[in-house]
């Protein structure tokens, strides 16, 4: 292959005589001979002044009788003989006069030509520059065909089965995936057919694409990774020639897997949505169904796509033959949770009293991706307190913040505001702690923390699938503690409880309209959530009841949220001494550990805190925002 410098010395050339040609039309005729109208010849004749004329077609060379030369024109139409004489030139003075007549030889026009020739020569040079800069290494910016897949090779596997963990289900599910593609022989001999396409599902964070890497790092085939959005761009059927060519690629790497991340972004239905169609769209979708159909026994290509919304998927990518095969990746439990951990954490400095299972019982719904971050915050947590190695206290305060934000201890609030806010947290607090059916409670604090005042944490003991209607009614309950403690106490409610009112009446709604746990309404289900498809959010709500019912409803929402709130103010009432000491102690310590609360509510003394526990009091000044129960 030539090098492209080959050809620059050409190039140059015609650029500079390009560049000649055109200075001589800008400056060649500076230097010429002085031009006279030919009235003045005329005279000038007359007055016996000019020793000759040379005539080269309408242009006029004077030579005068000091030698000195002059340029003319005269008209086309008529000689220069009749047109001297028209202008008043006598005969005698004439014949003193000798005329040449020349052929004319237009140089402006030759020059004009040449130079017009070389422009566009030059301007053929600068096009060709431009496509080739545009062109680049691999013709990205011209070859908006081409797909734009990421290929990692084999050869180094970067993830494997051993840094995935929470999901054991999900990855025995892919375990035949990884068999097939090291020994396809010993599926083709027994006449079984691999599926061609497996759909990861998951909430966000579960870990779908750190599975398809660690299928390909098991299986040590090359992976072809890409995301949904990549294949739509502006020009109709670019999508569809770069899933082409990234089939084309994956054949020619067989055997191999190809990886569509967020395949929802071209995968929605057809034909749905506010504006109809969308035909960039379902073209890029209508080629991938082809490619998926067009592979045989023999080509050893998985197609691999993870979404977090297989609900808006076209059905036809879904059929058998295409993405037969369903894996559902859930919120890990708490040995899946206690087992990520143990993944991410391996190679960092920690401290030896460590308990991994008490940092997964302490994170409650908790995907791999909240567990990575936690650990990270951990770390900048550890760093920042220039300690070596991470310990609990650490991970305690990150997972705190991955839940509620960081703290704001610089807030500057007013006494008086400090106050409600104690009284609010606590409010929540012995709720919480005197009905059964409430999980315990792991912290109190008055400090600032993302965008609450302060707040309450609950964590339940163990994981739950399922809630009783009992345990929700206390959740409404504690939800109210606050603004219960507030009334009880002052006599008076602030704005602080609008998160949880808010909360609490979508609960009261949910029992009443979703689960059928209204004594007065039955177990029937009512309205239905109507859902746009590219929106991706519920905007409106299908009454199939009537205005009466919609009373009904109503009322029974309102009668849930007053018997709850009557139950926390009863509660508030009844341990109003508990309640003033876990305030006195609040507004000490500002964070009340389980402990410490507990100490607090049984009247004893608190224990002793370590020192790093110890925090800075808050200064004063500013408004709270509204108070937030986090859970």
């Amino acid at each position: 292959m030539k090098k492209q410098g080959n050809s620059n010395p050409f190039i140059y050339v015609i650029l500079i005589i390009a560049m000649f040609f055109l200075l001589y039309g800008y400056f060649g005729n500076d230097g010429q001979n002085e031009t006279v109208p030919i009235q003045a010849v005329a005279s000038d004749i007359n007055a016996g002044k000019v020793k000759s004329i040379a005539v080269a077609g309408n242009n006029i060379e004077v030579t005068y009788t000091d030698d000195k030369k002059a340029l003319s024109r005269k008209e086309p139409e008529s000689t220069i003989v009749e047109q001297l004489l028209a202008l008043g030139t006598t005969s005698e003075a004439l014949q003193g006069v000798t005329i040449t007549i020349e052929e004319p030889v237009d140089w402006a026009t030759v020059v004009g030509a040449g130079t017009t020739f070389l422009a566009i020569a030059a301007l053929g040079v600068l096009a060709y520059f431009i496509m080739r800069q545009f062109q680049g290494v691999n013709n990205q910016a011209l070859s908006f065909g081409k797909s734009r897949a990421r290929m990692f090779n084999s050869d180094r596997p970067t993830v494997t089965f051993e840094d995935v963990a929470g999901i054991d289900e999900s990855r025995a599910e892919l375990q035949e995936i990884v068999e097939f593609l090291k020994d396809p022989q010993k599926f083709i001999n027994l006449g079984a057919r691999i599926p061609k396409g497996v759909l990861l599902m998951g909430a966000p964070g579960t870990g779908k694409t750190l599975l398809a890497k660690a299928v390909a790092g098991e299986a040590g085939v090359p992976f072809f990774s890409i995301s949904g959005s990549e294949f739509v761009e502006m020009f109709v059927g670019v999508g569809a020639s770069r899933v082409r060519d990234l089939f084309d690629q994956a054949k020619r790497h067989s055997p191999c897997i190809v990886f569509v991340d967020e395949i929802d972004a071209v995968g929605r239905y057809r034909g749905a949505g506010l504006g109809g169609s969308h035909d960039e769209r379902e073209q890029t979708l209508n080629q991938i169904l082809v490619e998926m159909d067009g592979f045989g026994t023999d080509t050893n290509v998985i197609v691999i796509a993870a979404t977090n919304r297989p609900d808006i998927l076209d059905p036809a990518l879904l059929r058998p033959g295409r993405f037969d095969r369903r894996i559902v990746l859930d919120q890990p439990d708490i040995r899946g949770r206690e087992a990520i951990f143990r993944v991410h954490l391996r190679g960092k400095p920690i401290d030896s009293h460590i308990d991994v299972s008490l940092l997964a019982q302490s994170t409650p719904g908790f995907v791999g991706a909240d567990i990575e971050n936690t650990i990270n915050e951990a770390a900048i947590l550890a760093a920042r307190r220039g300690k070596k190695r991470i310990g609990m206290a650490e991970f305690q305060e990150a997972i705190e913040r991955v839940i509620a934000g960081p703290e704001r201890r610089s807030r500057v609030i007013t006494d008086e505001e400090r106050r409600i806010v104690a009284y609010h947290e606590a409010g929540h607090a012995i709720v919480a702690h005197v009905l059964p059916k409430c999980d315990p409670v792991r912290k109190v604090s008055i400090v600032a923390r993302g965008m609450a005042g302060g707040y309450t944490l609950t964590l339940p003991e163990q994981d739950h699938y399922l809630t009783q209607r009992g345990k929700m009614l206390d959740n409404m309950a504690y939800g109210l503690g606050g603004r219960a403690a507030e009334e009880v106490c002052f006599n008076e409610i602030s704005t602080g409880a609008a998160n949880d009112l808010e909360h609490v009446t979508k609960m009261a709604r949910d029992m009443v309209t979703r689960y059928g746990m209204s004594d007065a309404l039955g177990p029937l289900v009512y309205g239905k959530k109507e859902e746009m498809i590219f929106l991706g959010r519920e905007i409106s709500e299908q009454r199939d009841y009537s205005e009466a019912m919609a009373q009904r409803i109503d009322a029974e929402v309102q009668r849930l949220v007053q018997e709850a709130y009557g139950r926390a103010k009863s509660v508030i009432r009844e341990h109003r001494e508990n309640l003033e000491r876990v305030v006195q102690y609040l507004l000490e310590r500002e964070t009340l550990s389980t402990e410490d609360f507990i100490a607090a509510f049984e009247g004893r003394p608190l224990p002793e805190r370590k020192k790093e526990e110890v925090g800075q009091p808050q200064s004063e000044a500013a408004a709270p925002k509204p108070f937030a129960v986090t859970a």
